[in-house]
């Protein structure tokens, strides 16, 4: 199981790595990208749609697919209609807006009989906030720039390698050195001395993200360029990411727990499903959105 572990992890890193450095050579930016995340909102929606059917929950399944697949498209109409007269972050906005109003049209098209409304309509806005919403400050960070796009692969190596980096040194010190659970109910396996490790881990991830591959991916295109984040900005970074991203993967461990499952799913054998792999990035997502649009880093 663990050469499997190492196999496929690798595999998917460098197909992952393979697909950013074809992205950031596009004319357009997200072109390459754009398919992996429509397909990784899909998966993820089937996995959030099974988990909820393990418990005899059913939300409205066809809007939670369309709905999640339009978030992820709706990040890149800017690209598409440059004079578009609404803010980038508008149309995931008005995307989800919309879902909602399908949540209701689908409840109104099959009831039957008071009881469960309210529960499926909430089942069918969680699925589409968990996964879309989150799913969409992903998109936004690879549209970070000007013009569009121009930050944007190292925004996104900047939120994988905090949050991957944090994961690994969790892990590690946990099984070296982890004494003290950190949540007992919701994961055992994690402590509080794997926590700082991956806190640790996650801000040396952060410096080689923002201070070394960051100038790098940048300062071609832009020569005399200088970084405008704060000073030590890459250290704050890594240790909210990294947070968030570690509150990520236990806010995935509470939704399973209560719904009596281990995995999202079983496809991947040692990982799971795509949650079980997006759960912290998802999580994380926003406030690496946060620190880069308000200026805590960025170049």
């Amino acid at each position: 199981m663990l050469r499997w572990r190492l196999t496929l992890g690798a595999a998917l890193i460098a197909g992952l790595i393979a697909l950013c450095w074809l992205d950031a050579r596009a004319a357009m930016p997200g072109i390459w990208l754009l398919p992996l995340a429509v397909v990784a909102a899909l998966l993820a929606s089937q996995e959030t749609l099974s988990l909820l059917a393990a418990r005899g929950l059913h939300p409205a399944a066809w809007v939670v697919y369309l709905g999640n697949a339009a978030l992820v498209l709706s990040n890149y109409v800017p690209l598409l209609w440059p004079r578009a007269p609404m803010d980038p972050l508008g149309w995931p906005l008005a995307a989800f807006g919309l879902g909602v109003v399908l949540a209701f049209v689908a409840e109104l098209a099959r009831y039957e009989r008071p009881g469960a409304v309210m529960e499926r309509l909430g089942l069918t806005v969680f699925s589409l906030a968990y996964v879309g919403v989150l799913l969409s400050f992903v998109c936004q960070l690879r549209m970070l720039g000007e013009p569009p796009g121009r930050l944007g692969i190292a925004a996104l190596a900047s939120l994988v390698i905090v949050v991957k980096m944090c994961d690994t040194g969790a892990y590690t010190v946990g099984r070296l050195i982890g004494r003290h659970k950190l949540a007992p109910t919701l994961s055992p396996g994690k402590t509080i001395e794997g926590a700082v490790g991956g806190i640790a881990a996650a801000c040396l991830g952060a410096w080689f993200a923002l201070e070394w591959l960051t100038p790098r991916l940048i300062a071609p295109a832009n020569e005399g360029a200088a970084a405008d984040g704060l000073e030590f900005g890459w250290l704050a970074f890594g240790v909210v990411v990294g947070i968030a991203g570690m509150l990520g993967d236990l806010a995935e461990s509470l939704i399973k727990r209560d719904l009596g499952r281990k995995d999202s799913s079983t496809w991947m054998p040692g990982f799971g499903g795509v949650l079980d792999l997006l759960d912290s990035i998802l999580y994380a997502a926003p406030v690496a959105y946060l620190c880069w649009a308000l200026g805590l880093v960025g170049y």
